[in-house]
């Protein structure tokens, strides 16, 4: 089943697929990583980003309504997409314990409610997740690279991946250098993407970009390429530390950005809204987007991600008033 809405439109984009496509198939063709000149000049030449078009169209969007059969599977969706997060320094063991366990059973009460794609923790605390979460189908996701700042010299950073990974990790969530980016030393930005994705063995890598420091949308487009064309398996909005965190019109950005490099390269990469991303409703307009710019192909825990720590009990509840007719408040559910 698809995720389809009540309005039909063309699937209008903010920029030229087409463009972008053949901006893409020259870095294909590579070279343009050889230095920083010639990786700023692909950059810079990618179309750039109409804010009145993209704004307008995830508003747009923003206004579609999911029909009452779609709903169900759209709910259920959002839950297998969810990386259940706690990153807070006063984290503990029993916390990380109790937090893979909602992640395993969302809804004890119901088994039929899916488990989460992830539980995301600092690195630390890997080794607790992988161990709460053995023989479950629950992945565990460590933040590393000295997050949130990214402010710390390269071997520290591979050294955080590395622990992350030995511990059990198997999905790491790193963020970029954004001084490095803003100041044009991008080149700099992609050889550590490069480096701490080699860090990472076998695990996925996930590149928060951190949108809400990078000021444009033309600058959230630039470090999409920018993380794909270093390896990224998901392009990552936010940290959740700094606002604004995700929104409809960054997340549309990135999601063109994947279309385009995937048009290009035949490489999908996924991506990841967190931070903000807090009821149901939210959670849906999200889907209605990913559906209308990429399609089916990414409508799936591989290829789409909530950062989240409170979006779970939400659609818990939107889950158990649809399936019962009434509503449970909260208090029917574990606080995270």
């Amino acid at each position: 089943m698809a995720i389809t809405s009540e309005s039909a439109e063309s699937s209008e984009t903010t920029t030229s697929p087409a463009t972008s496509a053949s901006s893409a198939g020259s870095a294909a063709g590579l070279g343009v990583t050889s230095s920083n000149a010639a990786l700023k000049a692909f950059l810079h030449g990618l179309a750039g980003v109409d804010q009145v078009g993209v704004e307008g169209r995830a508003a747009g969007l923003a206004t579609r309504s999911i029909k009452t059969t779609a709903k169900a599977f759209a709910l259920d969706l959002a839950v297998r997409m969810v990386d259940l997060t706690t990153l807070e320094g006063q984290d503990t063991h029993g916390k990380v314990r109790a937090l893979c366990a909602k992640a395993r059973r969302p809804d004890p009460a119901d088994p039929t409610c899916p488990p989460v794609a992830a539980v995301c923790v600092y690195g630390d605390l890997a080794g607790v997740a992988a161990e709460a979460l053995r023989g479950s189908a629950v992945a565990v996701a460590a933040v590393a690279t000295a997050f949130p700042s990214g402010r710390a010299p390269l071997d520290v950073k591979l050294a955080d991946t590395r622990a992350a990974v030995a511990a059990g990790a198997g999905e790491i969530d790193m963020v970029i250098d954004r001084g490095a980016f803003l100041s044009g030393r991008y080149l700099d930005v992609h050889d550590e993407i490069v480096a701490v994705k080699e860090a990472c063995g076998p695990a996925h890598l996930k590149v928060i970009l951190e949108t809400g420091e990078l000021v444009t949308y033309d600058n959230v487009r630039r470090a999409s390429w920018l993380a794909m064309l270093a390896g990224a398996d998901f392009v990552k909005t936010s940290t959740g530390k700094v606002q604004p965190a995700a929104t409809l019109p960054v997340t549309l950005v990135m999601l063109e950005a994947v279309r385009d490099f995937h048009a290009a390269s035949g490489r999908m990469v996924g991506v990841k809204a967190a931070g903000g991303i807090r009821s149901a409703k939210d959670a849906i307009r999200y889907l209605v987007v990913v559906n209308e710019t990429v399609g089916d192909p990414w409508l799936t825990p591989e290829r789409f991600r909530f950062g989240a720590s409170t979006l779970l009990n939400d659609l818990l509840m939107q889950r158990r008033k649809l399936a019962t007719g009434s509503y449970s408040g909260p208090d029917y559910f574990t606080l995270d």
